[in-house]
């Protein structure tokens, strides 16, 4: 039998991360090209960087790669890679120590408080996307199945989401009360 072998692990989550991290960054080109206003709005930014810096991320949960993203020519965004020293333009801070209610907001539509710093016209034109943005997963599936089994699925996956919403925040509810009933050391 083979021993643990914490590197492997790591190299493991890291590919993982990384890979993640890459579809991510095909679906928001997705959502941002589905929009020709948002793709004007982020072509005088080519050659700018964007860095999510997640602040308090559970440290029981694997790290997360560096989260900087280069604006394309082409109005799009490009993952910078794990490694990246590439100076950002543009810093938005989003506090993490409880990702499961992250996720019960972004689930129910919620943008969640977002710290920027850095230039401003690049801040205004990123905000408007997070305002407007949203992924017509109805609309990507007619195209694939017709518009009446997306239809069908769109209401089936909406009640499934609701259920999982509601799973999801009442985790975080308890999670929230579980900490504060914490004893302070």
């Amino acid at each position: 039998m083979r021993a643990y072998n914490p590197c492997m692990l790591h190299s493991l989550q890291q590919l993982f991360g990384n890979a993640l991290i890459e579809r991510f960054t095909l679906m928001v080109n997705h959502v941002i090209s589905s929009e020709a206003a948002a793709v004007q709005r982020l072509r005088p930014h080519a050659g700018r960087c964007i860095r999510l810096h997640i602040i308090g991320w559970p440290s029981a949960l694997p790290p997360l790669p560096a989260l900087a993203f280069v604006v394309t020519p082409a109005g799009l965004v490009e993952w910078c890679g794990p490694e990246t020293t590439q100076v950002a333009d543009l810093q938005l801070s989003v506090d993490a120590s409880n990702p499961a209610r992250l996720v019960a907001q972004g689930l129910a539509g919620q943008r969640p408080p977002v710290d920027v710093a850095g230039d401003a016209r690049l801040a205004t034109d990123v905000s408007w996307l997070m305002d407007n943005l949203r992924w017509d997963a109805q609309d990507d599936l007619a195209r694939i199945v017709g518009p009446a089994l997306a239809n069908e699925l769109a209401r089936v996956g909406a009640m499934l989401a609701a259920g999982v919403r509601d799973a999801v925040r009442s985790l975080a509810d308890l999670a929230e009360r579980l900490r504060s009933e914490q004893p302070v050391r």
